[in-house]
């Protein structure tokens, strides 16, 4: 079944998306006018102090709270199909107190992995994106592209559609990175960019792709600005690679508190 990839105006944010599922949009990027800034936390945030933490520089710096538009989470271990869905149900509560979250319409960019080593003891922001007045002659365009796995959204069960389920052989990841680096392209795509507008591409498994990395993904996306990989696993349990990827117009590192 082929995917029909809808993109959507969000202008009390400054940015489009690409229209997802409830709890994140497949990707954003920034309105004329607008660039979008990243701001890292040295450590991870609990989710709730994240949640302040973000209002409270977007008030300081004069934006809106639906200026927000990508949160990078990090979570213990992965869910169950259950517990994804009620965390995912949680997390979109506080962006639809926001004003951001209408029905079942997310704007906001995400990806939620599971560290191997550092992670924390309750779902956390490890960073967050927003967007700023910007003249557009001064950089690059800027996105954000959602982490995305090795099964598609939108079923009723992620097992049920998942890539080589199970199989984390050579040939079983090599069919999982092809999935995942052709959605990422469906994004880019829809909103209108390639592999090279990036400025920064993270694969996310804890199993060993490196002789995968430059056939499947290296060469194929073209990577002039190399690839980052974390020692993570995505959020759902049997799913085993995940990737995303940005261009920020700026990025800013932050000590908490």
């Amino acid at each position: 079944m082929k995917t029909v990839t809808e993109v959507v105006d969000f202008p009390e944010g400054g940015y489009r998306y690409v229209k997802g599922v409830f709890q994140y949009s497949a990707g954003v990027a920034a309105q004329p006018g607008f660039a979008i800034e990243r701001v890292r936390f040295q450590k991870a945030v609990p989710l709730a102090d994240g949640f302040d933490a973000i209002a409270n520089h977007l008030a300081a710096i004069g934006r809106p709270l639906a200026a927000l538009c990508g949160c990078e989470l990090r979570s213990l271990a992965p869910f169950s199909e259950r517990g994804f869905h009620d965390f995912n149900r949680l997390y979109a509560g506080t962006l639809e107190s926001w004003g951001i979250v209408r029905g079942e319409r997310n704007p906001v960019a995400r990806t939620n992995v599971c560290p191997r080593l550092g992670a924390p003891a309750t779902p956390a922001f490890q960073a967050f994106s927003y967007t700023v007045p910007a003249d557009d002659a001064a950089g690059p365009p800027s996105f954000v592209v959602s982490g995305g796995g090795e099964a598609p959204d939108g079923h009723a069960s992620y097992r049920d559609v998942m890539v080589r389920l199970g199989d984390t052989s050579t040939e079983g990841m090599r069919d999982k990175l092809a999935y995942v680096m052709t959605e990422m392209e469906r994004r880019l795509a829809a909103l209108g960019f390639g592999w090279s507008d990036a400025s920064a591409v993270q694969a996310y498994t804890t199993h060993d792709i490196g002789a995968l990395v430059f056939d499947e993904i290296v060469q194929r996306g073209a990577l002039t600005t190399g690839l980052t990989w974390h020692l993570a696993r995505p959020p759902i349990v049997d799913m085993e690679y995940e990737m995303d990827l940005r261009c920020a117009r700026r990025e800013i590192a932050w000590a908490w508190p």
